[in-house]
């Protein structure tokens, strides 16, 4: 049975085509890896089919009565609102249908005989929905998601823009299960969650009977929950039977196909060519020659799809500091309350360091706290006088109007234009991407906009946070490849193992001196 179906959808922005005549099926228990390059299309196409987006063509139609969730990488949680507000609001239609309710048995006062019958019916159905999905057992529900993913810890009744980015994925990860949606849309899930919940979260979606749909570039989670693969390149979607690793073999033999295709048609032509330009005059050969010339204007020609910019990634490197980068004196990092037991670090000259353990409890605040950028509630931190930092947040700031362009110009004023260009050009966008305001770029295209700006000023080390959020996967390894050759120094913090367990000189546990156990 279809729960989905997309047919003949094409969508752009601007000048920039991102769907061309696509379509697309969602059968019933299907489990989906929605996969492609930075800025494919894969969230402009949840986007459409949520009805977010209305397509330049095409049609999206869903099931009757198909109730759909999804994790949007872009929801914006509003100030004022609770934890336990935005878990509760998964049951907004179950009060919406509490208000019908009330309604009717206001109606039912004056109703006719025949009338109040039918009113009597309604409400029994109503009733029927309300108790088949837990309406009167809401309060516990949101109490049970809570502890199930350590919210309770953090005190449901907190705002939710206090939150950190993984913690935040957690409530609107909550809000979905409460919902028991019949399809599940996931953009990205694991970004910001920690091991021990990207586990959690395997597993759950391992179990999910119904169909869901993921966008993720974790390989690894990718492979252990889905069955299919959609592939998302150069504005058409094709379907693979499998998982990510099986997509990559039957791709690579399907892509060898069409290129020995491609060089047997251009040698095909190029004698067809060659034997009309030698016949076409000669009064014994014209037919021949002529009858050529219709079988070359009548051949459909095959062609190669083009080839996406590969990322290249250099770290240009500074003098060499003192052999103590860091030193920590009782350091006690926090905000308004202590985040952990005070500590003393020593970081050295050469190691690279990842920081692990659970959302919240202070990695991204440690390395803030090492930078100076928040000051420290207890002891103090020695930096060695010749550090040259390079910086890489989580996320990019909100509210950014500049282009591509504009934002590399701020950072490096000295750079001709033809430098700028380059520079982005290097990190793996286009041409139509540079020209573009930040905002309306894809998150792993922002995000080689912030590592173009951290490759082309002098460090000697390096403070990533989170740097594999987004990336596709061609960007995630040539960054791993750039940070095992980089000569200076790196801390990081990290939840994908794949990426350092082969380079860091170091793996740090940030739960064995947080004050914040979840």
């Amino acid at each position: 049975m279809s729960i989905l179906n997309v047919e003949h959808l094409t969508h752009g922005f601007g000048d920039r085509a991102i769907f061309n005549d696509v379509s697309f099926r969602l059968l019933k228990g299907e489990h989906i890896g929605l996969i492609g390059a930075n800025g494919e299309g894969k969230s402009t196409f949840m986007n459409i089919i949520t009805g977010k987006l209305i397509p330049d063509e095409g049609k999206v139609e869903w099931a009757k009565n198909v109730r759909v969730g999804y994790l949007d990488q872009h929801t914006v949680l509003t100030q004022g609102m609770t934890i336990r507000m935005v878990l509760s609001s998964a049951f907004d239609f179950l009060f919406e249908m509490e208000a019908q309710m009330n309604e009717l048995c206001e109606k039912m006062g004056d109703a006719s005989e025949q009338d109040l019958e039918e009113y009597m019916e309604e409400l029994g159905t109503i009733q029927d929905l309300l108790t088949v999905h837990d309406f009167y057992l809401i309060d516990s529900k949101v109490e049970e998601v809570g502890r199930a993913l350590g919210l309770s810890e953090l005190g449901l009744d907190r705002d939710v823009t206090e939150l950190s980015g993984g913690q935040r994925t957690k409530v609107l990860l909550g809000k979905l299960l409460l919902e028991k949606p019949d399809i599940l849309l996931l953009d990205e899930p694991t970004n910001y969650l920690d091991a021990e919940h990207i586990e959690w979260l395997k597993r759950y979606l391992n179990d999910y009977e119904n169909a869901f749909i993921l966008i993720s570039h974790d390989i690894p989670f990718l492979n252990s929950v889905i069955n299919l693969i959609y592939h998302m390149d150069n504005q058409e979607l094709n379907r693979y039977v499998g998982d990510y690793d099986k997509f990559q073999e039957v791709y690579a033999m399907k892509k060898a196909q069409i290129e020995a295709a491609y060089n047997r048609q251009q040698k095909e032509i190029a004698d067809l060519k060659d034997f009309v330009a030698r016949n076409k005059a000669r009064v014994a050969t014209r037919n021949m020659a002529m009858s050529r010339q219709k079988k070359l204007d009548k051949m459909e020609m095959i062609e190669l799809a083009t080839e996406k910019p590969k990322p290249e990634f250099v770290f240009k490197e500074a003098r060499t500091p003192g052999r103590y980068l860091f030193q920590t004196k009782n350091l006690v990092i926090g905000y308004d309350e202590p985040l952990s037991s005070p500590l003393n670090l020593e970081i050295e000259r050469g190691e690279k360091i990842a920081f692990i353990g659970s959302n919240g409890i202070g990695k991204t605040t440690l390395l803030k706290s090492l930078l100076g950028l928040i000051p420290s509630l207890e002891g103090w931190v020695e930096r060695d006088q010749y550090l040259h930092i390079g910086y890489f947040e989580q996320e990019m700031k909100k509210g950014v109007e500049t282009t591509c362009l504009e934002e590399i110009w701020q950072e490096f004023p000295g750079f001709t234009q033809y430098e700028v260009r380059s520079a982005l050009a290097k990190c793996g966008l286009t041409t139509k991407h540079i020209e573009s305001k930040v905002k309306v770029l894809s998150g792993g295209e922002q995000a080689k906009v912030r590592l173009c700006k951290l490759i082309n000023r002098e460090t000697n080390v390096l403070l990533l946070d989170e740097p594999t959020n987004h990336l596709d996967v061609d960007a995630k390894e040539e960054l791993k490849r750039a940070l095992k050759a980089y000569k200076g120094s790196i801390l990081m913090v990290c939840h994908e193992p794949d990426f350092y367990e082969d380079w860091a000189t170091r793996v740090v546990d940030c739960t064995k001196w947080t004050t914040k156990i979840f």
